[in-house]
């Protein structure tokens, strides 16, 4: 019979501990050395607390109302009975055409978010200032008469204040 002959084979196991090792070695250098990012933030200038120098001509300042439905509420000069409805597709031609209409020393944007509008109507409306190039413009409350004026209008559609 024919006898069967078995050499001894080395194993051919490798050890990978010590690429195991390397590799975490490598995973900690960079996650040590990587700069996380930075957060990218708007530039918000704040007025100091002083008395309000109303010394604007009110020919070259428009308030725009942020509300809900994506609406924006708008007037011209500093009075709030002539108000006027746009969105944020036409607010755009809005705020050029009174930026060309208006002396560039004197032109401002006045932001008065409603309690209606909602944080991305007002970031959006931001960068549209930033878009626009609208050197000064302000955030500031709106007041009780310009809120009623802009429910009115919203829950009416037709209804336009009157003159007084």
């Amino acid at each position: 019979m024919a006898e069967l002959i078995t050499k001894n084979k080395r194993s051919t196991r490798v050890d990978l501990t010590p690429m195991v090792d390397l590799g975490f070695l490598l995973i900690t250098f960079f996650v040590f050395t990587t700069a996380l990012t930075q957060p990218t933030a708007m530039k918000l200038i704040l007025p100091k607390d002083a008395p309000i120098q109303d010394n604007v001509p009110e020919h070259a300042v428009i308030t725009l109302i942020p509300a809900k439905s994506d609406l924006i509420y708008y007037y011209e000069g500093k009075d709030p009975s002539k108000l006027q409805t746009a969105d944020f597709h036409s607010i755009r031609d809005i705020v050029l055409d009174k930026k060309r209409r208006s002396d560039p020393k004197w032109f401002e944007v006045i932001l008065k978010p409603s309690k209606d509008a909602t944080y991305k109507n007002v970031v959006d409306i931001l960068d549209e200032m930033k878009i626009d190039g609208v050197p000064r413009y302000a955030l500031v409350d709106i007041t009780p008469g310009e809120s009623s004026l802009a429910l009115s209008l919203q829950e009416n559609p037709s209804w336009r204040p009157s003159t007084k």
